[in-house]
């Protein structure tokens, strides 16, 4: 059995559809190691350590928070993965196009890291047209979130962009 799997991501900002990932991710690894991507070349809306705060007061009431970790990296995945000793990374698939690109990403991690897996999950229906930048979007123009990500997210998302 597989014990440790990483969910990696920006996280830019966490949204329901990652927390839909993450819990079934629960389910069938006995560790899920949230791993928030900082990448210079992006312009991010929160910091990294503003990501994993944020992610760790999305789950501490939830009854899987015990089994999961949430940390940062920067560089490649199949070298952070090997670091914390997973052997399988878990990725949230919406649509076809969210299919194509990670399909290239998980045969390029498979060929720098043949011991690496990847497995796919699909967010419930009712997430599958959330992604961090319609979130974004709505945040910026002072729409409701309440059904996009938790009230925590929404409250720093608000004050983020209070002086847009």
């Amino acid at each position: 059995m597989k014990t440790i799997a990483l969910y990696p991501g920006s996280f830019d900002p966490i949204t329901n559809g990652h927390l839909d990932i993450l819990e079934r991710a629960t389910n069938l690894f006995e560790t899920v190691i949230v791993t928030v991507a900082v990448n210079n070349k992006k312009d991010a809306v929160f910091s990294g350590d503003e990501r994993v705060e944020l992610i760790k007061e999305c789950i501490k009431n939830k009854p899987w928070a015990k089994n999961v970790e949430v940390n940062q990296f920067t560089g490649l995945l199949v070298d952070h993965a090997q670091d914390m000793n997973a052997d399988t990374l878990v990725r949230g698939v919406r649509q076809i196009s969210d299919f194509e690109y990670e399909f290239r990403m998980a045969l390029t991690n498979k060929r720098l890291a043949p011991e690496v897996d990847t497995i796919f999950l699909m967010p419930d229906e009712e997430f599958t047209f959330i992604s961090a930048s319609i979130v974004k979007e709505v945040a910026y123009w002072d729409g409701d979130l309440s059904s996009f990500v938790p009230d925590i997210v929404a409250k720093a998302l608000t004050e983020k962009f209070k002086d847009k």
